[in-house]
């Protein structure tokens, strides 16, 4: 019965082959692409901090170079003229990776130590007025750079001294400059191994594992949608993902309900088919011993006789159309102006009230009241609505609660819409109920009620053209029906009125 109910649901999405959908995935998951991203997003940003990391390290040597130049310069400038044998200066210059030392005061340059001078120098570096790009180009050249050129380096002197000039060696500063490079890799290696483990693991409990089974649940619904078990039960989280999940869960629920009525709505299919043919054929027998006593001369008989003629032609009518509710549209209405009261005093007659003494009843309808509308479908509509109210206050009574029991018709004309009202006395419509109250199954509250008189009056109101909805704040349960008059085309009265 489940198979039979869902295909016509794959049919109208697939109409031609089932849908394949992945029963899992394949490769890498969203953890692993994460770390597989995390990685060169943190080395990227190690590199981005590498640059002036560099620079600075590049600048910081060199003002130590100039720093140690000045301890020996006091040392120097402080001895007596020629007194500094050649060995100390050679070992004073060694110890501050130095091949010369000068200063400047005032007009003067000195030349305070020497040793191996180079024919050449390669670079000046001004250290009084370098700027944070200078210290970024000069960096990144030395470290391009090969060989072992000779640079001079300009710094503020101490003392008296304007400044101070030291002839150096770049290749050990440059060896310097690779040896930090390699920690500052080594390092950021590090941060981004751990960085992506820790990215991994936080991600992988907080968003993975509840993806994963949101993605479970998916697929396990869709092997069985009408299990309750494979409903997902969401968890407690407040964030897109409990989000996610309950609103999941709501969707599944709807879907399983709405397999079920479609189940139930297929089970009644065929029952009723089985039983159309027999039951076509006793009302058929019925009808032939009916119109045999339409020739009974009673006057009792006569008065009757038709009414039953009519409820029988009416049974068969609606046994012939009983699958079309499931299986297609109503059909269109026949419309045309009928007056109300005739209707009005047959559904009460149909529907066993004329004799009921216990349930009052009352019609507040317009003189002379007509509605455009198919005389058979607005007569179902009340009967389905006055049965209604007939079982509600049953109901009513029987749970021993007093009160007046009455059902009420009103009508009433307002302009080119006809509205009619059916209301009762009885508990009225429950909260719960009035979510899904014209919908196939849901409404029925009694013992063996089928759920179907709502579903069906509204689907005959909307035929017309019309409305109808549950009246708020009145004592029990009020429905409101609005049907419009049919637009007439002002030729078509013209030539009407021209013929007459």
């Amino acid at each position: 019965m489940a198979a039979t109910d869902r295909q016509p649901i794959q049919d109208l999405d697939q109409p031609d082959q089932p849908a394949m959908r992945p029963r899992g995935s394949g490769g890498l998951g969203l953890s692993g692409k994460l770390l597989l991203l995390t990685v060169p997003l943190v080395m990227i940003a190690a590199s981005l901090l590498y640059v002036p990391a560099i620079a600075n390290f590049w600048v910081n040597r060199l003002n130590d170079r100039v720093a140690a130049a000045n301890t020996a310069a006091l040392v120097l400038d402080a001895a007596p003229l020629g007194m500094v044998p050649d060995s100390l200066s050679r070992q004073i210059l060694k110890s501050i990776n130095a091949r010369a030392v000068a200063i400047k005061m005032g007009q003067q340059r000195r030349l305070l130590a020497s040793d191996n001078l180079p024919t050449a120098i390669e670079h000046d570096i001004d250290l009084r007025d370098m700027t944070a790009w200078d210290a970024i180009t000069g960096s990144f050249r030395m470290m391009l750079e090969t060989g072992n050129q000779a640079i001079r380096i300009v710094g503020p002197g101490v003392g008296n001294a304007q400044f101070i000039e030291i002839v150096t060696d770049e290749l050990p500063l440059r060896q310097q400059m690779y040896r930090f490079s390699r920690n500052v890799v080594v390092v950021a290696l590090i941060i981004a191994a751990l960085t992506a483990g820790l990215v991994y693991l936080a991600l992988h409990y907080l968003f993975v594992r509840p993806m994963r089974r949101l993605t479970a649940s998916l697929v396990g619904f869709h092997e069985n949608p009408e299990s309750a078990a494979r409903i997902i039960v969401p968890s407690q989280r407040s964030d897109e993902i409990g989000v996610a999940e309950r609103e999941l869960s709501d969707m599944q629920r709807d879907l399983m309900s709405m397999l079920n009525q479609k189940s139930r709505l297929a089970a009644l299919g065929l029952a009723v088919s089985k039983i159309n043919h027999d039951l076509r054929n006793l009302l058929a027998s019925a009808q032939l011993l009916s119109d045999q006593l339409a020739s009974v001369p009673d006057p009792r008989v006569q008065r009757f006789a038709p009414k039953l003629v009519r409820s029988l032609e009416r049974a068969i009518a609606f046994c012939q159309s009983t699958l079309s509710y499931g299986r297609a549209q109503e059909a269109a209405p026949d419309r045309r102006m009928i007056l109300i009261e005739p209707v009005v005093l047959e559904v009460r007659e149909t529907a066993g009230l004329a004799s009921d003494a216990t349930i009052a009843w009352v019609a507040a309808i317009e003189r002379g009241l007509a509605v455009d509308a198919d005389p058979d479908q607005l007569f179902r509509v009340l009967l389905n609505l006055v049965r209604n109210a007939a079982q509600a206050l049953e109901t009513h009574a029987s749970s021993g609660d007093g009160g007046v029991q009455q059902i009420r018709i009103t009508g009433k004309r307002e302009g080119a819409v006809a509205i009619l009202e059916v209301s009762d006395t009885g508990p009225g419509v429950p909260q719960k109920t009035r979510e899904h109250l014209f919908e196939a199954f849901q409404t029925s509250g009694r013992p063996g009620g089928s759920g179907l008189g709502l579903a069906i009056a509204a689907e005959l109101v909307r035929a017309h053209g019309g409305d109808i909805h549950l009246v708020e704040g009145t004592i029990g349960a009020t429905f409101r029906i609005v049907i419009p008059d049919r637009p007439v085309e002002l030729l078509s009265i013209r030539n009407e009125r021209a013929r007459a």
